[in-house]
């Protein structure tokens, strides 16, 4: 069977990913100086199809304004879930727009396309379904898979702690027969799993679903000090769309960097940006369009999106920011290990300066202790000491 139809689910909010998915889908934060979902979109390129469906729904217009019609010449077409109600329920709203077999892709991953390519082998002409499957260590956190050679025999969806060491991989392949199969699938909790489905069809029917191990490219976006890591492996595979002066560096033509100023690989600097001089740039880090580094400054392992501003004497180490970003002259994030609060659970030692939402404004020698997380709009006045998180719309001074 030919898979000629990619479908993308990209309408999660990505609450784990606050503040920062505040104002948009998690599929749109950076990896890289690029969104994630531009990557997803990638692969699927890779792949072949002849058309892409994108499912949305919060901060919808976000990713339609985006990309519009088409990505590299393949016709987008969008279908809306109104509100968010499981995975299974995100696939049933592409129902009107699939009419033959499909690959299905989780929006918030880079991924090898090799991945994509061994699903659609397995797939083949039988037409069972098949899902990708990688060993990881935290399968608690993504959904645990059980294989008898490559046949799934069990799905878990919230497997405990270190029960499990294969994960659901969040790459699929369905005859258009899934839509019935999510339609006829009760709700938990008010939610439709899409790994619902596939278990009732396991254990309830008997019918195979092809598992498909991987240990390729596999980078996920669920948690702020992921985009650190996604970027890093972004930088390290040649997932970059600027050109490429040297191994792993990469510089937009259109910016201006300081002929004193130090830019250590792997790194990219997008379109627009302005490093001034004596500043140090790199390695691993991504600075999206129109973003200035100012002089003396030094930006380490870190992810700053569209039109931030880093004054001069600042020092940025494993910091994440958003769009326009202000932070003011000599801000100090000395970077991770930090204990993280995040959904009324603390993670423990994770490698985190500090994030900055969108619209933040730093007054100036603000230092941010490792782990802080700075809401959208919040003035943070000259000098401040920030800790924790600091809400949304705060103005916070000494």
């Amino acid at each position: 069977m030919t898979l000629d139809t990619g479908v993308v689910l990209a309408g999660g909010e990505g609450r784990r990913l606050r503040p920062l998915t505040r104002n948009r889908p998690k599929p749109m934060l950076p990896a890289g100086n690029r969104p994630v979902l531009e990557h997803v979109l990638d692969t699927l390129v890779a792949a072949a199809v002849d058309r892409i469906v994108l499912v949305v729904g919060y901060e919808r217009a976000r990713v339609q304004e985006h990309f519009g019609p088409s990505y590299r010449d393949v016709p987008i077409e969008y279908a809306v879930q109104e509100k968010e109600l499981g995975s299974g329920h995100a696939l049933l709203q592409a129902r009107e727009r699939v009419e033959g077999p499909m690959l299905v892709l989780n929006g918030d991953r880079v991924i090898d396309p090799g991945i994509v390519t061994d699903v659609a082998d397995a797939f083949g002409d039988r037409g069972d379904p098949a899902l990708a499957v990688m060993e990881h260590p935290d399968a608690d956190t993504y959904g645990a898979v059980r294989l008898d050679g490559d046949r799934v025999t069990e799905l878990v969806e919230k497997p405990a702690a270190g029960e499990y060491r294969l994960i659901n991989a969040g790459v699929y392949a369905f005859t258009p027969a899934i839509f019935d199969a999510l339609a006829g699938t009760p709700k938990r909790d008010g939610e439709l799993d899409l790994t619902a489905a596939i278990s009732r069809r396991i254990e309830d029917e008997g019918k195979p679903v092809r598992g498909v191990r991987t240990d390729e490219l596999w980078a996920d976006a669920t948690f702020p000090w992921d985009l650190l890591y996604v970027t890093r492996e972004v930088l390290h595979t040649d997932r970059v769309d600027e050109p490429e002066s040297e191994d792993t560096l990469y510089v937009a033509p259109s910016a201006i960097v300081h002929p004193d100023a130090t830019l250590q690989p792997p790194l990219v600097v997008g379109p627009d940006c302005e490093v001034g001089p004596n500043a140090v740039v790199g390695p691993e880090t991504a600075l999206g369009r129109n973003v200035t580094v100012g002089a003396n400054a030094t930006v380490e392992r870190s992810v700053l999106d569209a039109d931030t501003r880093v004054g001069a004497g600042s020092t940025l180490v494993e910091c994440v920011t958003g769009e326009d970003v202000t932070l003011g002259a000599n801000t100090t994030v000395p970077g991770g290990p930090a204990d993280v609060a995040l959904d009324d659970r603390v993670y423990r030692d994770r490698r985190l300066g500090a994030v900055f939402a969108d619209r933040v404004t730093a007054r100036g020698g603000v230092t941010a202790d490792p782990g802080a997380l700075v809401g959208p709009n919040a003035t943070l006045g000259t000098g401040v000491l920030v800790r924790g998180r600091i809400d949304e719309d705060s103005d916070v001074v000494r």
